[in-house]
């Protein structure tokens, strides 16, 4: 054995290298907790997936999008009391959300389904600013993907925000009124 690894020191070499930044750094990066996410939502083990989201700061970040995108159309009294609405309202809608999305994963249900290309187009362009991340990618439905995430206090890596969230929600609503046949 000692005689194989003097001939091959290089290889051996490249091997522990490889192994070390497979045990050490990969786990901590945000490319490695979209991977654990699509592996939990794989699985429908939604108690798992959704320790990848931030809920709270999730909803916070949509209800403050939808706010600004209708920004035109208020005037500024209104644009305060809509954004204090929704800092009082995004905890028991994050709670909300959060039980409707582990139901949603544990069921299987396309909706939450992360497609491989996806999640190879999230993690090829991951930028990494230390502890925040984000990726900006589109999908070959035509959806544009702009995906921040954040270290919480425990170090894990957690979705944060999700920009362009109202072209999401418009299709789950549409898909959601077609599945009930409501029009």
């Amino acid at each position: 054995m000692g005689r194989f690894l003097l001939r091959h020191w290089t290889a051996a070499a490249l091997v522990a290298v490889v192994a070390g930044w497979a045990i050490f750094y990969l786990p901590t990066t945000p490319t490695f907790a979209v991977l654990q996410l699509k592996l939990a939502i794989d699985a429908r083990d939604g108690e798992r997936a959704a320790r990848f989201v931030d809920f709270q700061s999730l909803v916070r970040s949509a209800g403050m999008q939808m706010v600004d995108n209708r920004a035109g159309s208020a005037d500024p009294l209104t644009q305060f009391f809509s954004r204090g609405a929704v800092q009082l309202l995004s905890a028991p809608a994050a709670r909300m959300v959060e039980s409707w999305a582990k139901q949603k994963v544990d069921d299987g249900a396309k909706e939450v389904q992360m497609p491989a290309a996806a999640v190879a187009g999230a993690v090829l362009l991951m930028h990494n600013n230390g502890s925040t991340a984000y990726t900006h990618f589109r999908d070959h439905k035509g959806q544009d993907w702009d995906i921040r995430m954040a270290r919480n206090s425990d170090g894990q890596w957690q979705v944060v925000e999700v920009k362009n969230i109202q072209q999401l929600l418009e299709r789950l609503e549409k898909r959601e009124r077609e599945r009930l046949g409501v029009n």
